[in-house]
């Protein structure tokens, strides 16, 4: 199995793999839209002096994803520690 994909069986879709496939997009829909929306207000400037990014515009940018990633990367890690400690009968610190 590759992806997350399972090969329909009897040319039949498996339903529950349907809506899993549906939020994982709108997670990473969501996810998406509110990177959009922070570094935009974080580093573009208002006044839309010029049709292109300034460098300091495209730079802000660019730090500004990275750390969104890392930020999520940090919370979906400590989140998964807590819930192997949960399952294993101990509690997170």
């Amino acid at each position: 199995m590759r992806g997350g994909y399972q090969q329909p069986q009897n040319n039949r879709f498996d339903p529950m793999a349907i809506a899993m496939a549906e939020n994982e997009l709108d997670m990473v829909t969501d996810l998406y839209n509110r990177i959009i929306d922070s570094c935009h207000k974080k580093c573009i400037n208002k006044k839309y002096e010029s049709a292109e990014l300034s460098n300091e515009e495209n730079t802000c940018i660019d730090n500004c994803v990275a750390q969104f990633f890392q930020v999520n990367q940090l919370v979906g890690n400590k989140l998964s520690g807590m819930t192997q400690q949960a399952m294993g009968g101990q509690m997170p610190k």
